[in-house]
């Protein structure tokens, strides 16, 4: 199908592949598609549509008649990129076009190997070229995946470029304040801010400048840590907004009371960047990176303790995963710290295998499931778990670049599988430790560690072809890989 705003069709003309009988537009498509002609908003126009077919690639097409349709399109905001997660669900994350020109810049709190894409005010979706498939190349394509970060979680500054069809994140690790206040600020990824807590002696305006040095990560690095390019960062004042740069700049801010106050660089909206000093102390609360299951294991032990532990691998959510072997008597609970009895999470509704909990609550524990080894997801903000039973042998994949599953069975040991591996070559991607057939639970990890849903598993890269034997430790969260 081709549509154009030249009766002629000489010039400024779409197309696109149709396969069924007949093409309806809801409103948004056919107003993105009259933006995309160019077309002024709130004027009439007239848009010319007509097929063009052809039975081979050295025919000549055949056009059928013109329908001419009267289009009044309306504005489309392109200032804003939307952040989508790895499943395009809305994250609230923001990017931000200034000239409206496909250029987004801003900046993002991301985890380690955060995937995402990014969506334009027309409802076009950006994420990773799934052709080239090298990294911080993009595409609109039905052939795109996801967008990756490198490994380091923390601050970035991500510029995305749809017309060049790149995009870059350059990672701060620190930023430092001098001038009339020192110190070194905190990043509260979660919020999109740094902060530092300081003693005020008196009030008034305080002049400081904030500086640090950030690694360039973009399409000529990828996401290679030793080919990243430190570039200095810094902040200066552009009225009552902050602007980022390589250079920082005199910032004056105000403290309006004595004692303790907290300097904050708000990054939240991509707009407006903003430093401020509020009243109080603003440090944001530590993430713990693991809880304990105490009781899980008590017929076993005979006792109630802080040997089995759930990962954090969702800080936003608050969601930890891990593998335990249940053997329970009374139930268990779920604890924020070893030896701290008071700070747990009880039942509140459902049974031994779904439901939700609440803090020191009143439920009594957390009911026992029937003696087995069970996988456990657990989310300390939507209070919820989950546990899933785990069978004989669980699977891996990815190994020569082969995704076909590929059994581990069980040992004598609780939680730990073993199979045999040969390795011809590195895989391209690396592989991954999958717990069902079904691959809904995924883990990778490095450096003999395991993470649940963590970046794929390189250790091939650098073992020579042969034959290994890979045993992975579910309750321990390790592997090996031994010839």
């Amino acid at each position: 199908m081709q549509a154009s705003t030249s009766e002629t069709f000489a010039e400024n003309v779409l197309e696109s592949v149709e396969t069924s009988l007949s093409k309806a537009y809801t409103g948004s498509e056919l107003n993105t598609l009259a933006k995309n002609l160019g077309l002024t908003p709130d004027v009439a126009v007239p848009v010319y549509f007509r097929l063009k077919s052809v039975t081979g690639n050295n025919m000549e097409p055949v056009y059928t008649n013109t329908v001419t349709v009267q289009i009044t399109s309306y504005f489309i905001d392109m200032s804003i990129g939307y952040v989508l997660d790895s499943k395009q669900a809305e994250t609230g994350a923001k990017l931000y076009s200034a000239a409206s020109d496909g250029v987004y810049t801003g900046f993002m709190g991301a985890t380690g190997w955060y995937n995402y894409y990014l969506r334009e005010g027309d409802g076009t979706i950006w994420g990773n070229d799934g052709v080239d498939g090298s990294p911080f190349l993009i595409s609109s394509e039905d052939t795109k995946w996801n967008m990756w970060f490198p490994q380091f979680g923390g601050c970035y500054f991500v510029n995305l470029n749809t017309t060049k069809k790149v995009w870059s994140a350059l990672y701060i690790p620190e930023l430092t304040v001098s001038g009339d206040l020192t110190g070194t600020l905190t990043f509260d990824r979660p919020n999109l801010k740094w902060t530092l807590v300081f003693n005020a002696t008196q009030t008034g305006n305080i002049t400081l400048q904030v500086s640090g040095s950030g690694k360039q990560y973009d399409y000529s690095t990828g996401t290679t840590d030793d080919a990243a390019k430190t570039t200095a960062v810094g902040f200066t004042q552009n009225g009552e907004s902050l602007a980022f740069g390589q250079q920082s700049g005199n910032i004056t801010v105000q403290v309006t009371s004595t004692g303790t106050n907290t300097l904050v660089i708000d990054l939240s909206n991509p707009q407006q960047w903003v430093a401020k000093v509020v009243g109080g102390s603003d440090t944001p609360t530590e993430v713990r990176q693991q809880i304990y299951l105490s009781g899980i294991d008590d017929l076993i032990t005979g006792n109630w303790n802080f040997n089995n532990k759930l990962y954090l691998y969702d800080e936003d959510n608050q969601a930890y995963a891990g593998v335990a072997y249940a053997s329970s008597e009374w139930g268990y609970n779920i604890f924020l710290e070893a030896d701290n009895w008071d700070d747990k999470y009880t039942f509140a509704s459902g049974d031994a295998y779904q439901g939700t909990m609440e803090l020191k609550g009143q439920g009594g524990n957390l009911k026992a499931p029937a003696t087995g080894l069970y996988f456990f997801d657990v989310s300390l903000k939507a209070l919820t778990y989950k546990l899933v039973t785990l069978e004989n042998k669980i699977y891996y994949s990815g190994v020569n670049d082969n995704w076909d599953l590929h059994d581990l069975n069980a040992t004598a040991t609780k939680g730990v599988f073993s199979g045999s591996v040969t390795i011809e070559k590195a895989s391209e991607w690396g592989f991954q430790i999958i717990l069902d057939a079904a691959w809904t639970y995924k883990y990778g990890g490095s450096n003999g560690k395991l993470s649940y849903k963590g970046s794929n598993i390189t250790d091939d890269a650098t073992l020579s072809p042969g034959t290994y034997t890979l045993t992975v430790d579910l309750i321990n969260g390790t592997y090996a890989l031994t010839k």
